[in-house]
């Protein structure tokens, strides 16, 4: 009888210690297995933003090279384009099934500009990122990138050429060549100034500024655009009022035409 009874405390002593081992073996599989989910998720996550931030910074060069070619006829960095062409390099629909803040109009342009001194043009990009927690579904984290390029003038120097085939530059309506392509009469000195300022605001002859017939239909926008050597006022800033058509020619071409007062010898 008492044999009998130890032989039966041994098998329920073995089955307390599978049934222990199942649990312990379970506990285990719910704890691992959310986390290395949670760290296959973190690794695609974070693949995801690497892929972002790799091509908005290629989109940011290539809008920049374009806006480049506009610096060199207006002297001023526009963002709005920039933007717009940083959107249409990566695809409207592909930015807005993106994790990026906004979609194709979550990129901020803003701060980017042109140096009037060194001619760099320095292009910041703003945006931001949604974060994967399903709770906290207006949490972003904020991301910029930053990339300079020197301005684009398309044409060789001054004092590269020979006397014979010296490059000079002329425009469509202008009776004078210039030797120097950022003379002032080639280059416009566009300054953007509120509207309600303008009535004191004079040219450089002391004239007032009327509205281009162009680019101001009805009312003024808050902000306008004014040259120093013009006298009208522009709503737009691609205005053909606001851009020179300017032509390299070799010197011996200028035929019928002076030197201009300001950038000849």
């Amino acid at each position: 009888m008492t044999q009998s009874n130890t032989k039966q405390s041994n098998d329920n002593s073995r089955r307390t210690s599978v049934s222990g081992s199942k649990a312990s073996m379970t506990i285990e599989a719910a704890l691992t297995i959310p986390v290395f989910f949670f760290a296959v998720l973190s690794l695609v996550y974070l693949m995801e933003v690497q892929a972002i931030r790799t091509t908005i910074h290629a989109a940011a060069l290539n809008a920049a090279k374009i806006c480049t070619e506009d610096t060199a006829v207006v002297s001023i960095l526009n963002p709005i384009k920039l933007e717009s062409e940083m959107v249409k390099f990566i695809g409207s629909e592909k930015m807005n099934r993106s994790i990026i803040s906004g979609g194709s109009s979550g990129l901020h342009c803003g701060t980017s500009y042109l140096s009037p001194l060194s001619g760099e043009l320095k292009i910041i990009v703003k945006y931001n990122i949604k974060m994967p927690f399903p709770g906290f579904m207006n949490l972003t984290a904020k991301c910029k990138e930053e990339l300079k390029l020197s301005s684009w003038n398309g044409f060789i120097k001054r004092g590269m050429e020979s006397e014979d085939n010296q490059i000079v530059y002329i425009t469509e309506t202008g009776w004078v060549y210039h030797e120097d392509y950022n003379c002032t009469y080639l280059q416009l000195s566009i300054q953007f100034v509120p509207y309600e300022d303008l009535w004191k605001i004079r040219n450089e002859e002391g004239g007032k500024y009327y509205k281009c017939e162009k680019c101001v239909h009805g009312d003024a926008m808050p902000g306008v655009y004014i040259t120093n050597s013009g006298n009208k006022y522009h709503n737009s800033l691609s205005c053909s009022g606001l851009k020179r058509t300017i032509y390299a020619i070799p010197k011996s071409e200028a035929f019928g035409r002076g030197g201009c007062s300001r950038c000849t010898k």
